[in-house]
């Protein structure tokens, strides 16, 4: 891997760190989401670094509890619906699978919990979370829908230049 590559992974990474801090005040508003989105469409596999340093340097931030091993797999998740559909080019059609990524997260990071706390425990962080989950669900499709083309054309320019294209 060229250094230009390393650089561009960890300031992308720093940019997830930085807008999730950023936007944390505000419950399940997010900036990931269409980044990752974003980075998958015109990075790809180095997007998986991306997340794991992201992940990495929020577990060294607020600390590696549960909720960090949900980050490990949840944002790979998300990746690999982002791979496979990486030509669709319509911001709606982004927007809905954010929407519903959004809208899956708290079932998808309530998995650990159905291992540490049995059915019961696995099942009380689900329920408790869903309106949470539906605000993620809002706010990722409002999110993506508006700026997934200048999010889109921004890293498109950003690999064009660091490539040497």
């Amino acid at each position: 891997m060229r250094a230009v590559e390393l650089v561009q992974i960890a300031i992308c990474a720093a940019i997830l760190y930085v807008s999730q801090v950023a936007f944390s005040f505000l419950p399940n508003i997010e900036l990931v989401s269409p980044l990752i989105i974003v980075y998958t469409r015109n990075f790809g596999k180095k997007t998986l670094a991306i997340i794991y340093i992201f992940a990495l340097i929020q577990g060294l931030t607020y600390g590696f509890g549960v909720w960090w091993i949900n980050y490990l797999y949840v944002w790979t998740i998300l990746y690999f619906i982002a791979s496979a559909a990486k030509k669709l080019e319509n911001p709606l059609g982004w927007a809905i699978i954010a929407a519903f990524f959004g809208l899956f997260f708290g079932l998808l990071c309530s998995i650990p919990y159905f291992f540490a706390l049995g059915i019961g425990g696995g099942v009380s962080y689900f329920v408790n979370g869903i309106p949470f989950d539906l605000m993620h669900c809002a706010g990722n499709f409002v999110v993506t829908l508006l700026l997934f083309i200048p999010l889109d054309r921004i890293m498109k320019k950003a690999d064009s230049f660091l490539s040497g294209k």
